[in-house]
């Protein structure tokens, strides 16, 4: 073989092994975003729903977890017994879960049943037979005391009707008819009353008994409705109070910030028609944690599909904060800069560290500094929270103690 020869068969055998290297890498990234994307299946599967981290957690991104980092030493909050209560978040917490435990069985025990319901009494009198003596020498009897016992008993809901009377009463002199005007009904010229309306439409929305079953429910009661009856009562029902969900809307928006989110809900077509996937979307105002006084308040609007439009045409007015998850919906409303996003810290944690989207993932050192800082947040705000609690009478376990322990982690 020839100096040419042999060159040319070195180069040959080198651009075999670039391109073997290069098809290992490729495979290799392959293998590893499958493998990333099987353990998000089972995760989803078969995982839980809260969206704390396990220890399993850190292992489902690739590589062996590390034990779990511990809070950062937090400025000092300027209170003697303060250095005493925050040694330990987890001693702290589980001490005070057993102490509360311990407290409410107490509690329970000597609070007895509630005093607001209505008592009958039952008297069991001795059985004498001749009246008021002792059977063993036949004295008198007088009482020197009472056991008495509670037990709580139910007894279910009853319809009644309701009649109105309207007399009419006549002039003799001149013969005018007078009569009262007829009562006002929440449904025109319907039979069911406020209390029924009331019943049906807490059983369906909050206790969420489909209409059918409380068919069966009152036909037990020897009340026979049909579940059209039912379905028109509760559409009329919702007319009535659609100004007072309107005005739970405007209340809702007037906030600078919010929370808003989806869920799916199941909804079923006409006879013979398949169900299909609606969309719920809430709307929060709540930020007692952070110390505002205002009321709490959740605004549901319902969509048949999930696009984006639906929400940018619920926060159409709103301007403010807003605390939501990463879908892309939610994305035209942050364009103009009216509303300011903030994101969910689990939800991004959970999009771009867990899911893997991306072919080749980041470094397990650069993944574990985002699947911690959630849980640091929680595990801080625990603290101030149960030191607070066992130092109730402490003014500086409040909103700013507990802003101070968190900044350190998000700076």
């Amino acid at each position: 073989m020839t100096a040419e020869e042999l060159l040319a068969s070195n180069a040959a055998l080198s651009g075999e092994v670039l391109r073997s290297q290069e098809a290992l890498k490729i495979a290799l990234l392959t293998i590893d975003k499958l493998k990333v994307e099987l353990a998000y299946l089972r995760r989803m599967k078969y995982g839980r729903s809260s969206e704390q981290l396990e220890h399993a957690q850190l292992e489902l991104v690739g590589g062996q977890a590390s034990p779990a980092v511990p809070l950062e030493t937090a400025p000092a909050i300027d209170t003697e017994n303060a250095q005493d209560g925050a040694q330990g978040t987890s001693n702290i917490n589980s001490l005070q879960d057993a102490r509360d435990k311990r407290k409410a069985r107490q509690q329970a025990a000597a609070r007895g049943l509630p005093d607001h319901l209505p008592r009958r009494t039952v008297m069991h009198m001795p059985n004498q037979a001749d009246g008021c003596k002792c059977e063993t020498c036949g004295g008198g009897l007088r009482e020197i005391g009472q056991d008495v016992s509670e037990v709580l008993d139910y007894e279910p809901g009853t319809f009644h009707v309701v009649r109105h009377v309207r007399p009419k009463l006549a002039c003799g002199g001149c013969r005018t008819i007078s009569q009262a005007p007829a009562a006002s009904r929440p449904i025109a010229r319907g039979l069911a009353g406020s209390g029924l309306l009331a019943h049906m439409l807490t059983s369906k929305f909050s206790d969420h008994t489909p209409l059918y079953r409380l068919c069966q429910i009152y036909a037990r009661d020897g009340v026979e409705l049909s579940r059209s009856t039912l379905t028109d009562w509760v559409g009329q029902a919702a007319r009535l109070m659609t100004p007072l969900a309107d005005a739970v809307g405007r209340y809702v928006l007037r906030a600078g910030k919010i929370h808003g989110d989806d869920t799916p809900i199941r909804v079923l077509g006409g006879k013979g028609s398949q169900a299909r996937t609606g969309r719920l979307w809430v709307y929060v105002r709540d930020d007692r944690p952070s110390g505002e006084s205002a009321a709490p308040a959740v605004w549901f609007q319902y969509s048949a599909n999930r696009k984006g439009e639906h929400p940018v045409r619920h926060l159409e007015s709103f301007r403010g904060i807003l605390q939501a998850d990463a879908f892309a919906g939610y994305h035209p409303l942050y364009e103009n800069g009216q509303v300011i996003e903030a994101a969910c810290w689990s939800h991004y944690l959970d999009c771009r560290f867990i899911r893997g989207r991306s072919l080749q993932p980041l470094s397990l050192p650069l993944r574990r500094p985002g699947l911690r800082t959630p849980d640091n947040l929680r595990l801080a705000s625990r603290s101030v929270d149960a030191v607070r609690h066992r130092f109730a009478d402490s003014a500086a376990y409040t909103v700013e103690s507990r802003g101070i322990r968190r900044r350190p982690r998000v700076a």
